[in-house]
């Protein structure tokens, strides 16, 4: 999800209060001059304020462009990152509705301002947790308060413009009482504390009629294996998680529930490292059947993997719930959050996810931000409109690959030898060591077989980069 907004410090310029609450009708006013996104396919080069390939509209392989993206903007990454470095600098963004203070005023402005961005994108889902919305009071109580008073606001602006979360979720890590993790703190105290605004956050989901509700848990990991019992600390996370699912049902909302995985940062390693121990870890517990996973491509490359890994690897087990449309440089060991503008890699996450039929209720979130040195609002814009055409490209691209046949043909031409005899038997599970044994005393020694890797690699090029017509 990222890091914890630095930027929010109470030294900055302080903004007039807001005298009435804010509605859709001010939306047009903290990003002047520039208007609803188009599609406009003849856009030149310097035209960075437009769709090139994003058509919400148009039908690519079944459905519309719209249908099969639910593009979504990251709340957090979008709004509350303030340009700051950890330990080299400060804040460099300075917004016109931001003032970088805790005050329920500022939350306020910063809402509208969002509602404003996501209407001129045209994007009809954002992504927050309850955190982004609200802050910290002084008490359970009044955080509470605070909260209830933004989903109030935002429930409004949300009838008023048919936008709504994507996913929603509860921050169990900013606050310094999780500095040793939310669901599995040694300290049952924390614990219950992580539960308690998980289920204020639920409810706020449902209120809002989010699509999806995230479990981040970047701070459930460890720093040193002599200072934690990992066992008994997955199994307190799958306790959060059991709770969490009754409770869905309880209150009947309708969202799935994600998790999703990250290798490290902040912690030195975290339980849910990717997509194969998350879904071990859910299945050892029995909750597989009421969780899938949100895959952050990105959080592959900080394990030295390809991008795409996790998504394939959840797709293949039918946990692919949800995909950040953000990437990381590949050269730094760590979570850059860039926005997303790799062809290569958004084309074979594509393929995966219209093979899959879609990701259901699931999306894709637009979890890139910025640069620090990018200071001018409009660069929200250029940004986000780069990883929805970058992914809409994307799409093109992968419908192409799935509906020529040429990557399947290659592919069960592979595995032919599991259609009939030996294999066919291996496929239904109904076959013996000793089995394996007579036939190998009776067909010798397999022959080698070139896995042709160039072959599909040139495959993929003509669809990534397609010939001149």
């Amino acid at each position: 999800m990222g890091i914890v907004a630095a930027g929010e410090r109470l030294y900055a310029t302080r903004l007039p209060p807001l005298l009435t609450e804010p509605t859709v009708a001010e939306m047009n006013k903290y990003f002047p001059g520039i208007g609803r996104i188009e599609y406009r396919p003849d856009a030149g080069p310097e035209d960075t304020l437009v769709f090139r390939h994003y058509n919400a509209s148009e039908t690519v392989h079944g459905r519309t462009m719209e249908e099969w993206m639910k593009f979504s903007v990251c709340y957090f990454n979008t709004f509350r990152y303030l340009g700051s470095d950890d330990f080299f600098g400060d804040r460099t963004h300075q917004r016109s509705w931001e003032d970088a203070s805790r005050s329920l005023d500022n939350y306020k402005r910063r809402m509208l301002a969002s509602f404003e961005f996501l209407q001129k994108l045209n994007v009809k889902y954002y992504s927050l947790s309850d955190r982004d919305m609200a802050p910290e009071g002084d008490s359970f109580d009044e955080t509470n308060r605070y909260l209830d008073e933004m989903v109030t606001l935002a429930a409004d602006l949300q009838k008023q413009t048919g936008i709504k979360p994507l996913y929603y979720s509860a921050d169990l890590f900013s606050h310094p009482r999780y500095m040793n993790g939310a669901g599995s703190n040694p300290d049952a105290h924390v614990f219950a504390y992580a539960c308690a605004q998980v289920k204020r956050s639920m409810d706020a989901a449902k209120r809002l009629n989010a699509e999806n509700f995230v479990f981040f848990n970047p701070r459930d990991g460890y720093q040193n294996v002599l200072q934690r019992q990992f066992f008994r600390d997955m199994s307190h996370m799958a306790q959060l998680y059991r709770m969490a699912a009754q409770y869905r049902d309880k209150i009947g909302f309708r969202g799935q529930l994600l998790i999703q995985p990250k290798p490290a940062d902040p912690r030195r390693h975290q339980y849910e490292s990717d997509a194969m121990s998350t879904m071990h870890m859910l299945r050892h517990f029995g909750l597989d059947k009421h969780y899938k996973l949100y895959i952050k491509p990105a959080f592959s490359r900080l394990t030295s993997r390809p991008y795409e890994h996790d998504v394939y690897m959840a797709a293949a087990y039918n946990m692919l719930g949800c995909v950040d449309a953000s990437d990381s440089w590949p050269e730094f060991n760590a979570t850059s959050d860039i926005c997303a503008q790799d062809m290569r890699d958004a084309t074979l996450v594509m393929k995966c996810v219209l093979e899959q039929g879609g990701l259901q209720q699931g999306g894709f979130t637009l979890g890139g931000r910025v640069r620090r040195e990018s200071t001018e609002p409009r660069d929200l814009f250029h940004g986000h409109i780069m990883a929805m055409d970058t992914f809409a490209r994307a799409l093109r691209n992968a419908a192409r690959m799935i509906s020529d046949g040429s990557f399947s043909k290659s592919v069960q031409q592979r595995y032919a030898s599991y259609k009939s005899g030996l294999g066919e038997r291996v496929e239904k599970g109904s076959i013996t060591f000793d089995e394996c044994e007579d036939y190998i005393r009776k067909s010798g020694e397999p022959q080698p077989q070139s896995s042709r890797y160039e072959h599909y690699q040139n495959m993929l090029n003509y669809y990534v980069y397609p010939p001149r017509q």
